[in-house]
């Protein structure tokens, strides 16, 4: 299922203590290492994670001691570069390795190891839209980070701005998306569902290159 929804910056009352904090609106770079890395078990291999996890917790648990932002993949992955430069999402086994990525990456990654283990959890790609920002002559727009359910209630984790954050309970991705509008500093232009991350980013990408040149004339 896909929802969209225009939401402005107004000023919001948080239920999200991240909301109140102040982050940097030009990257999605964690702000903060939420959990420390010392005292989270970590599996030999992603199998023996698989066998070992039971659900979110244990998942974010190990985002939260094991991610590292790459800048410089986030630059290559952009917009502005990925029409003409083919880029594979790494794969969770490859992801759990080296742990190493931009926001998609980590999506995925929290996704489909959630399948995995505990698809009562219903984990959607959460991709966000946000007024477009120009760094080194790049054009970044889109987030990505995970949704899923729990006793009726609405967690989003696997954001690579707060690795090891579930940011929860909320009635709704729309009061989430609120907290984060405030959180992030940025207008959200719209935001989508996802059962997939593959087709919606090229797509978008390609559609999103074609309203730039065409702007730029």
């Amino acid at each position: 299922m896909i929802f969209a929804a225009r939401l402005g910056l107004a000023a919001i009352v948080a239920t999200d203590p991240f909301a109140a904090c102040a982050a940097d609106p030009r990257s999605d770079a964690p702000e903060e290492r939420v959990v420390a890395a010392a005292g989270v078990p970590t599996p030999a291999s992603y199998d023996e994670a698989l066998r070992a996890w039971h659900g979110v917790d244990d998942v974010n648990a190990w985002i939260g001691a094991s991610f590292r932002y790459d800048a410089a993949r986030a630059m290559r992955l952009s917009e502005s570069q990925r029409a003409n430069t083919r880029m594979d999402i790494h794969r969770p086994d490859d992801f759990y390795a080296v742990p190493s990525g931009v926001c998609v990456d980590l999506a995925r990654f929290g996704v489909e190891t959630l399948r995995a283990i505990d698809p009562s959890a219903k984990p959607v790609y959460v991709m966000i839209e946000f007024a477009p920002v120009v760094i080194a002559g790049n054009v970044l727009r889109r987030h990505w980070l995970v949704g899923i359910e729990r006793d009726g209630r609405r967690y989003f984790f696997a954001d690579s701005k707060r690795p090891g954050h579930l940011a929860g309970p909320y009635a709704s991705t729309r009061a989430f998306l609120d907290d984060y509008t405030a959180y992030r500093g940025r207008e959200i232009v719209s935001f989508r569902e996802l059962p997939s991350y593959e087709r919606t980013t090229r797509t978008l990408a390609a559609k999103r290159v074609r309203e730039d040149r065409e702007a730029a004339q």
